[in-house]
């Protein structure tokens, strides 16, 4: 808050007095020359110093990434809430590791590949060719030395040689291929009973002394958390559209600069059946589906209405409608459907077209040439485009101008009031839940839990409109009583030990089963419905069994000899006995076919857990000492 409070009182004779301390204070401890600072030694890595000054870039690019993520919410504030300061040495530590151990073994990176890596960049190419004074330029608007990115494109191409040498020690075999590749798709087919606990809560019984026991036992979930409330003045930039108006030059300006946002594409409006088919159908189905399809096209083709015939029968949501797809240009839909439309003429209807949807029969209703829209056309649009962002900055500077003239440790509602302004007040909430009246993201949350009680915001924009918030109140994270949340804590035992029975239930069936009675009638005993899944693969399991690891894995360990698990699952769904029913092996062809896919992404895999080892091991090896420790000094060294 210390930059804020500066720049709020920005004439007073305190800051004044202040920044000639500041500055009395950096000429004695650094000298008059600021390139003093590259003597700061902020840890040292095998020897090797991390300066003051590469700590600072380093800090300040996570700064800007953050920036650019959180936008129009970013705090200051956030900077604590991530940890930018410990994060910046950590990285800049593991760069040195790895650039020590690079030059250990051997690697070297030339000048000519640090230039050819720059010059082939388009970002720095004019007409083709390298272009040195937009180099020069772009990097400066980053605010960076042509020399830090080029020892940045150096560390970039060491690193790159390094993963690339650590690749040789990654071995995939033909096995490692296709045993993963049959990890991912091979299926399975069980049978399975719910034992749900919902019929055992009827039976429950819950006495004070289980209450109070599962209450001590389960304390910290029934903790409340913390929450804050805050003060805030928004500006709408609703309230400031009577203020703006474009005139016909500014109208006109924006036409000419912005073109393109007023051609229209080739359009085509197209009605259509479909027959649906999958993707890698057996050509036994292929046949069976054309032989629906082709008496339906000679229908069309011989007159009778086409609206009616998709009403009848097409397998598409937009049968509905009559097969209506509406207008559409290219790019905007399903290629093979699009490729054919386009070139047909108005009226025309067409042979079957395969998609990854099946067999469509299409029908041209209207075609619309590309054009540009003229300015009178478009007019109106722009004007009110052009007065709602005029409104906008108006908010937004009005929002600004507040913040700006308000002196630090200022009652927000009071310093409003006093421009004419009204502050609301929220009611108290958590991180997880959203401010009240105005909802806002996890972001914008994350900025106002970051600030203290008294502390003012930035300007935020949520839904367009511009916000100053005030933290008025915090309220820490405290343990209720049990008489405070007794109603939950009961439900919250009942579906515990209903659970428990139901459990034991299913044990019990799981039991029988496996000593060999026979399932069907075990299940008619038990009055429950036995259901078989359809055939799932570890990627997509059976839904109606949710999606717990440890049930999906321990199913595909069933065979014909094991049908049975050795225990029962449970979830939020209830709990479940299974049986082994079949299993479905790879298509072989379609192995052949993706070999080389899977085999890339395993190495991938294997890589990334290579490298995270090698560089763990390295950094467990070598000296490091911290110097100065980032969270206390920062970016301030």
């Amino acid at each position: 808050m210390l930059l804020s409070m500066m720049r709020r009182h920005a004439q007073s004779w305190l800051i004044k007095f202040l920044v000639a301390m500041i500055a009395a204070v950096f000429i004695f401890y650094f000298g008059y020359s600021f390139h003093t600072r590259t003597g700061i030694k902020v840890a040292e890595v095998n020897g090797e110093v991390i300066t003051g000054p590469e700590y600072q870039k380093t800090y300040r690019t996570m700064i800007e990434a953050l920036q650019r993520e959180y936008k129009s919410v970013w705090s200051d504030s956030l900077v604590k809430a991530f940890n930018v300061k410990n994060r910046a040495l950590e990285s800049l530590i593991n760069q040195k590791v790895v650039s020590q151990e690079a030059k250990r073994i051997g690697f070297e990176v030339t000048k000519k590949e640090v230039q050819d890596q720059i010059v082939a960049q388009p970002a720095f190419q004019s007409r083709g060719r390298f272009d040195e004074a937009r180099y020069r330029a772009l990097l400066s608007n980053y605010r960076m030395k042509p020399e830090d990115y080029e020892a940045d494109i150096e560390r970039g191409l060491l690193q790159r040689k390094l993963e690339q040498f650590l690749g040789i020690f990654v071995a995939i075999t033909d096995q490692d291929v296709l045993d993963y590749y049959t990890f991912s798709n091979e299926k399975l087919k069980i049978g399975f009973v719910q034992f749900s606990p919902e019929k055992h809560m009827d039976t429950v019984k819950v006495d004070e002394a289980a209450l109070e026991k599962y209450f001590q036992e389960h304390r910290e979930k029934y903790r409340v958390p913390e929450k804050v409330k805050a003060a805030y003045v928004v500006y709408d930039p609703a309230e400031f559209m009577d203020k703006t108006k474009a005139t016909d030059q500014q109208i006109k300006d924006y036409y000419d600069e912005n073109i393109d946002l007023f051609k229209e594409k080739r359009q085509v409006k197209v009605r259509h059946i479909l027959f649906r088919l999958t993707q890698d159908a057996s050509e036994e189905d292929e046949n069976k589906v054309k032989g629906k399809a082709l008496p339906v096209l000679k229908m069309a083709r011989e007159g009778e209405d086409f609206a009616g015939l998709a009403k009848k029968y097409s397998e598409d949501p937009s049968k509905e409608g009559g097969g209506d797809l509406g207008y559409f240009s290219a790019g905007e839909m399903l290629k093979p459907v699009e490729e054919a439309a386009f070139k047909m003429k108005k009226g025309d209807i067409s042979d079957l077209v395969r998609s990854p949807l099946g067999y469509h029969i299409l029908k041209v209703e209207d075609l619309k040439e590309a054009r540009t829209q003229s300015l009178d056309e478009v007019r109106e649009k722009i004007a009110e485009l052009l007065a709602k962002t005029a409104a906008s900055d108006l908010a937004h500077e009005k929002a600004f101008s507040l913040l700006d003239q308000m002196p630090y440790q200022t009652d927000l509602g009071k310093f409003a009031a006093e421009h004419q302004k009204t502050a609301t007040s929220t009611e108290y909430f958590s991180l997880d839940e959203p401010i009240p009246a105005i909802g806002g993201t996890e972001k914008l949350r994350q900025s106002l839990f970051s600030l203290q009680k008294g502390d003012v915001s930035e300007v935020f924009e949520v839904d367009g409109k511009f916000y100053l918030f005030q933290v008025t109140d915090r309220k820490p994270s405290v343990l209720p009583a049990l008489a405070e949340v007794r109603q939950k804590v009961a439900a919250d035992l009942t579906a515990e030990l209903a659970a428990q029975e139901a459990k034991a239930a299913a044990e019990s069936f799981l039991l029988k089963a496996k000593g060999g009675e026979d399932w069907v009638a075990l299940c008619k005993k038990n009055r429950l419905a036995p259901r078989t899944s359809d055939f799932f693969s570890r990627q997509s399991p059976a839904p109606e069994l949710g999606y717990g690891r440890d049930l999906v894995e321990e199913a595909f360990s069933l065979s014909e000899k094991r049908t049975y698990p050795d225990k029962v699952f449970e979830d939020e769904m209830g709990v479940f006995v299974i049986r082994y029913e079949a299993r479905e092996g790879i298509d072989k062809a379609k192995y052949l076919e993706e070999k080389e896919k899977y085999r890339q992404s395993l190495f991938q895999a294997r890589h990334r857990v290579l490298l995270g080892n090698w560089l763990e091991d390295l950094r467990k090896r070598a000296e490091i000492e911290i110097l100065i420790p980032a969270d206390k000094e920062g970016p301030e060294l």
